[in-house]
């Protein structure tokens, strides 16, 4: 029997993507609400109620509002917003990094944000090795396609080709930042640097260390290998091992659920640059949903995705 699935906020570019993943497996029913009841909050309420599992692809308050709508213990769900990122009974959706098991047993799960993704996987495995310090003040900077930044975003840089990139986040305070600090247990919150370029989907973070001005840092070669050794068998996050000259980003980027992690360095081992890519669509949004809701479903983690 298939388990039903209703996505809350369906209409928007997670959700979309998120249905298309879906599109076609036996194992789940979507639950789909036409264009006058997906307005009604009646009409949400029942469905909220009736599914087994709700992915909520909503702003934060409005997905605040759709968890208090749900009356049973039954419904379990899987949050794509912020909302609850950081939150008290919310297990973090990240499979690799907070464990497997710990998402297949939880009822509620909060889906990693696209830039944390990349920070956190590079990050958070090399602070539990004990390769870099919990207690640096760590800089990411990153760049995103904008389909990121939801309808209006997409909409100005579709109109206005003259865009070549937005830095934004420039007062500090990213409302990613919460999660960045937590779920790699840093004694300080990250100065993080976003940006925008003109391609709908694709994703590069980047972590800079001084190595040589880090107590107790791991050489380059070390943090590599702890890095291959943390995600060995893994089918969606990748470490590579080249040192490429240049890493693109294009504007042609396919749908990808990927992470892809390296750790380049300075010839003489004193810096690194720790490098994530992926699809901020895929293993940074709708990717990631459909990877905790087949775990939660007791099924292949990696069925219907992308790889």
């Amino acid at each position: 029997m298939s388990a039903t699935v209703f996505i809350d906020g369906a209409a928007g570019t997670t959700g979309l993507e998120i249905a298309d993943r879906l599109g076609g497996r036996s194992e789940f029913e979507l639950v789909v609400l036409d264009d006058a009841r997906r307005k009604d909050d009646a009409a949400r309420a029942e469905a909220l109620n009736d599914a087994d599992f709700v992915i909520l692809c909503l702003p934060d308050d409005a997905a605040r509002a759709a968890v208090g709508m749900i009356r049973n213990a039954r419904t379990r769900v899987i949050d794509a917003s912020s909302a609850h990122r950081v939150a008290q009974g919310w297990t973090y959706g990240f499979p690799e990094v907070i464990g497997r098991e710990a998402v297949a047993s939880a009822r509620l799960v909060s889906n990693p944000g696209c830039y944390p993704t990349g920070f956190i996987g590079l990050v958070a495995p090399l602070v539990r090795a004990g390769l870099l310090p919990a207690d640096w003040p760590y800089v990411c900077h990153a760049v995103s396609g904008y389909s990121g930044g939801g309808k209006a975003l997409i909409a100005r840089f579709e109109e206005d080709r003259d865009i070549a990139f937005r830095a934004y986040g420039l007062a500090m305070g990213h409302k990613h930042v919460p999660e960045m600090q937590t779920h790699v247990g840093l004694a300080h919150a990250p100065l993080f640097a976003p940006a925008v370029v003109p391609a709908h989907r694709g994703m590069l973070a980047e972590v800079p260390l001084h190595l040589s001005a880090m107590n107790g840092a791991g050489s380059p070669d070390e943090l590599r290998a702890a890095l291959a050794e943390f995600y060995a068998g893994s089918p969606i996050v990748k470490v590579e091992s080249d040192t490429p000259d240049e890493l693109l980003l294009r504007a042609s980027m396919t749908p990808v659920d990927t992470l892809t992690l390296r750790v380049l360095s300075a010839k003489d081992g004193s810096q690194a640059r720790l490098v994530a890519m992926l699809d901020n669509l895929g293993k940074g949004a709708s990717g990631a949903a459909v990877q905790n809701l087949n775990l939660m479903a007791g099924l292949d983690e990696t069925a219907g995705l992308r790889l």
